[in-house]
């Protein structure tokens, strides 16, 4: 059996990757399953364990990392953040397509065990534009400043991804990493 693509999608937060992975995921010709992160942050009202999320605390989370149950980790603002591997390998495993959104230090950890992903950074229109749309989306100052430093922080790693995708359209950001997912499925 042909083991399924892995695709990797990450950029600064507030970027739009929401938009571009609901795109990507409702498009026919690829299929991807996505990967439901684990996190110590608690549910918001609106969110659903297993669904959004695995919400976990944080015994169960050392213990995964402790197992090597995960693709990869990172913490931001006290919680924790992680990509069970299991799911993604029987996934792949199984010749489905795997969407993974994950933050941009968590990628190298996940292209060291499958180098074949095609990895993206979603990069915003501007840098101001990014800025305006996280106060829009965190009223308090302190935490929308965080979030910009840490966008800004972001960015830096882009020259690493062998694909950035400029988003000013998710439509046409989608078509794009669509392109470069089918390029790499041809190549094969």
């Amino acid at each position: 059996m042909k083991k399924g693509i892995l695709l990797i999608l990450s950029g600064a937060s507030s970027v739009g990757k929401g938009a571009i992975r609901d795109l990507l995921m409702a498009d026919d010709d690829f299929h991807f399953f996505y990967s439901i992160s684990m996190t110590t942050r608690p549910k918001r009202e609106n969110e659903v364990d297993g669904k959004d999320y695995y919400f976990v605390d944080y015994e169960a989370f050392a213990q995964a990392v402790r197992n090597k149950d995960l693709l990869e980790f990172a913490e931001f603002d006290g919680y924790y953040y992680g990509t069970p591997r299991r799911q993604v390998d029987f996934l792949l495993n199984s010749g489905k397509n795997v969407l993974i959104e994950v933050e941009a230090q968590g990628v190298g950890q996940i292209k060291l065990k499958h180098p074949d992903a095609i990895s993206v950074f979603v990069m915003p229109e501007s840098i101001e534009e990014l800025e305006k749309q996280i106060h829009l989306r965190y009223n308090d100052e302190a935490n929308a400043q965080r979030r910009i430093s840490k966008a800004k922080m972001e960015m830096e790693l882009a020259p690493l991804f062998v694909h950035q995708v400029k988003n000013t359209d998710p439509k046409q950001a989608a078509e794009q990493i669509k392109d470069f997912v089918q390029n790499t499925m041809e190549k094969e």
